[in-house]
């Protein structure tokens, strides 16, 4: 029998049995008490999306009652660039499967912003602290590029903005 998701802040001081006899510790549901294969059929796209990606969501609140991580998957087509867009708080890691995709961001550390562009390869990661406005691009006219994420919420938290500058970012 399947175990009921019920959010750990609920469970109170007490252990809790499961239907199989085991007593767990305070703040433990047993839907947390499993691990969970998501196969890639299972993919979820319904997910906010950024103009020119396809975003598919494996470990998230919705599938697996995670709590503190998204992970899913990023599909970009040949020639194409993402809309610009934000995390919010969540730190994001990204790890490239194929393709060279590449990440571009406005490097604020010299005397004036300078857009800066990270080339990729598979097998690189590249890592997105929390608000930093970013694009995601595909130069290549021929292979789409496919990345993993990563994300420090259970949701994908996308903020689309209209450029790489700081002046739509609000905390």
């Amino acid at each position: 029998m399947p175990a009921v998701h019920l959010p750990a802040a609920s469970q109170g001081d007490e252990p809790v049995r499961t239907p199989s006899g085991v007593l767990l510790p305070p703040g433990i549901d047993p839907f947390h008490t499993r691990l969970h294969q998501i196969a890639p059929a299972n993919l979820v796209g319904q997910t906010t999306q950024t103009s020119g990606m396809k975003r598919l969501e494996a470990v998230s609140g919705k599938t697996v009652g995670a709590q503190h991580l998204w992970m899913g998957q990023t599909h970009v087509p040949a020639l194409t660039n993402s809309g610009n867009h934000h995390h919010g708080a969540s730190e994001t890691a990204i790890y490239v499967v194929s393709g060279h995709p590449v990440f571009v961001f406005a490097d604020l550390d010299g005397p004036e912003p300078v857009e800066r562009r990270i080339e990729t390869s598979p097998g690189d990661y590249v890592f997105v602290p929390p608000w930093v406005p970013h694009r995601e691009e595909n130069p290549d006219p021929g292979e789409e590029a496919l990345v993993v994420i990563a994300r420090t919420t259970q949701e994908a938290v996308v903020v689309n903005l209209n450029g790489l500058d700081w002046s739509e970012v609000s905390l």
